[in-house]
């Protein structure tokens, strides 16, 4: 077949390619007085329809219109009436569909918000702290406010409620519950000397929550257009005339497609009609080859059935709300990823540091050119992206174009928790306090309960370990490294893999042995007691001075050791609170490896461990069997390890 041929096809082909990233009804997008539920919907909001008009407004702010009440929006924790929106000063007041008209409703989730361009107006909201099944200690003769005595509870355990900071910053020591549940309420709904007999009037009032307009959608909107996004997320900007621009409505010309979308249809159409009478032609091998090397050129729509995994990704996940970058971006970022421009703090395989356009640092992770990199990316992305937390790193975007894929993380310029621990220097500023340890230790818990139970999805992660744990320059942490994490239904207790995932010496039994039990968030338990053990073990930098060299394995030998005498030896603490802090550490550490997943604790009751005082912990029993030892399992080439 003739090269001019094949030519015109990919041509025909490329603008089929145009149909879908363009030509979009503009004019259907302008302001109206559309709206459900007594709610009128506009820009940037739009409404979920089958016909589909996620172009028209912000990713993620989709409303669904409800047959009985007000529109639904849905959020990483859950999903919520919108009884008004307020275009005037950009608020709009959500209500928990698991509350309405409930007198004394039961508060399930946290208020998580992921990265939509939302936030919480705490000069309107005040946050309630809800304890659930909680035992108190029979020698404190004050018990905690606000019991709750309209809930059931589990046998003689209370509930109750308060104002945040919450009833474990007063009482911690002396008070024992199986759940916290921190809801917004509206602060005008709340009296603090009323706070039993009015929770649930005000969680029935809603609470509100300011928008702020998505950062690449400000040149947009200054220029009087509205923004919106193409199938494959990149943004548009409709203007008045009806007209489509890239950026802006400031002037026609270069950014701007100045064509109504009536002709866009018809010029496709017959385009489309050309193109599927060439794809009948296509019977060659050389015009196949042709093509093959045209696309690459040209961004031809063939691509392999993992970029069309991810691109469906992608599009129907417009909550992400997150920066789609080009890989020229990624380039100038890193200047290219040249050897000299790395940060060896930071570069662990293929993650780079550099700068956003705008000046900010930036970590970015490239991935690998492999059959994984679908999964990888999905997961990773699919994780972060539902996630808002202070020990959650934070995803600032991505890239994907063609082989070429990338996520760009918040710089942290103190590197990984690893190198902390297994630093054989003698500077002190390369060593963590036992106390900076202790933090960290209860930060990461935090993190991985809100992964467990604070999005309305749970979020395994699957490789916990120091590697993974990223410090800011005042070395507050975050976890990171998705890309083996699974999201799984809070209904669900376990959940299926099909092979092993995570670190060997870090990786829960039960990930690779079946018939000790399911895998859950429990193994996610197991491996945060094993980083514990490794920053107990890490920290004391064993030295020939310190004659506490030993071949046994360190988690049989440091419970021997509580064991014989309740202290651990030598690890490195200097004093009564520095041996203390190692001894809970470790004792919390204990029983987190329990050979049995029934047998561990949740992350919420680790926290309440580590508040608990040191006196009252128990020691927990020996472990059947453990993990074999990491330095002779490393050394393997088992294809179960992953690092």
């Amino acid at each position: 077949m003739s090269k001019p041929l094949c030519f015109f096809i990919i041509t025909a082909l490329s603008f089929l390619c145009l149909r879908h990233s363009v030509a979009v009804n503009s004019s259907s997008c302008f302001p109206s007085a559309a709206g459900c539920g007594g709610v009128s919907i506009h820009y940037p909001f739009w409404v979920k329809s089958d016909s589909g008009q996620e172009y028209c407004g912000y990713p993620g702010f989709g409303l669904k219109c409800s047959d009985h009440g007000p529109p639904i929006i849905s959020l990483p924790s859950d999903t919520y009436y919108v009884t008004e929106i307020n275009y005037h000063t950009y608020t709009l007041t959500l209500l928990d569909m698991d509350v309405v008209n409930q007198s004394c409703p039961r508060a399930r989730h946290n208020v998580s918000l992921g990265s939509l361009p939302l936030s919480v107006n705490y000069d309107l909201n005040v946050n309630l702290s809800f304890y659930f099944n909680c035992s108190v200690s029979n020698d404190y003769a004050d018990l905690p406010p606000n019991q709750i005595s309209c809930l059931k509870n589990e046998g003689s355990k209370k509930s109750y409620v308060v104002e945040s900071p919450g009833l474990s910053d007063t009482y911690g020591l002396n008070i024992d519950c199986e759940e916290k549940v921190v809801v917004v309420v509206k602060k005008k709904e709340i009296r603090s000397d009323e706070l039993v007999s009015g929770f649930g009037e005000a969680m029935n009032e809603g609470f509100v929550l300011d928008w702020r307009r998505a950062t690449d959608c400000v040149n947009c909107e200054d220029s009087g257009g509205f923004c919106g996004y193409n199938q494959t997320n990149h943004q548009l900007c409709f203007c008045t005339d009806g007209s489509i621009a890239t950026k802006s409505c400031r002037k026609a010309g270069r950014g701007r497609i100045a064509i109504k979308n009536k002709v866009i249809v018809g010029v496709v159409s017959a385009v489309a009609v050309s193109g599927a009478i060439g794809l009948l032609l296509l019977s060659t091998n050389n015009c196949y080859c042709n093509i093959k090397s045209w696309r690459r050129r040209i961004g031809v729509c063939v691509t392999s059935e993992v970029d069309q995994n991810i691109e469906a990704f992608i599009r129907n996940h417009g909550a992400l709300a997150l920066t789609r970058y080009k890989f020229a971006d990624v380039k100038k970022m890193t200047n290219s990823f040249k050897k000299k421009n790395w940060d060896k703090v930071v570069r662990y395989g293929s993650v780079y540091k550099g700068k956003l356009l705008d000046g900010r640092p930036a970590a970015i992770k490239l991935l690998k050119a492999t059959k994984e990199d679908g999964e990888d990316f999905i997961n990773e992305v699919a994780s972060i992206s539902r996630t808002s937390h202070v020990n959650v790193v934070t995803l600032l975007g991505f890239c994907f174009e063609g082989k070429h894929k990338a996520l760009i993380y918040e710089f942290m310029p103190n590197g990984s928790l690893d190198k902390f621990l297994h630093n054989n220097t003698n500077k002190k500023s390369q060593r963590l306090t036992w106390e900076k340890l202790y933090q960290i230790a209860i930060g990461i818990a935090r993190g991985l309960e809100y992964l467990h139970r604070g999005c309305n999805t749970q979020i395994l992660h699957f490789d916990i370990k120091p590697h993974n744990i990223l410090l800011d320059e005042s070395f507050c942490l975050r976890i990171s490294d998705f890309g083996l994490a699974k999201l799984c239904p809070k209904k669900e207790s376990f959940i299926s893999i099909s092979e092993a995932r995570g670190t060997i010496g870090y990786l829960a039994p039960e990930v690779w042995n079946r018939n000790i039990g399911g895998v859950s968030q429990k193994s996610d338990v197991y491996s945060y007691g094993m980083m514990l053990l490794d920053m107990v073990g890490g920290r004391k930098n064993m030295t020939v001075e310190t004659n506490c060299s030993t071949d046994k394995y360190f988690p049989d030998y440091i419970y021997d050791q509580l064991e014989q005498d309740g202290s651990l030896g030598c690890n490195g603490a200097n004093n009564t609170g520095e041996n203390d802090i190692a001894k809970r550490m470790t004792i919390v550490a204990l029983w987190c490896i329990q050979t049995f997943p029934s047998h561990r604790p949740t992350m919420s009751r680790v926290i309440e461990m580590f508040e608990r005082r040191l006196d009252l912990l128990e020691i927990p029993p020996k472990p059947v069997i453990s993990s074999p030892p990491r330095l002779e399992l490393e050394s393997s080439t088992t294809t179960n390890t992953t690092t």
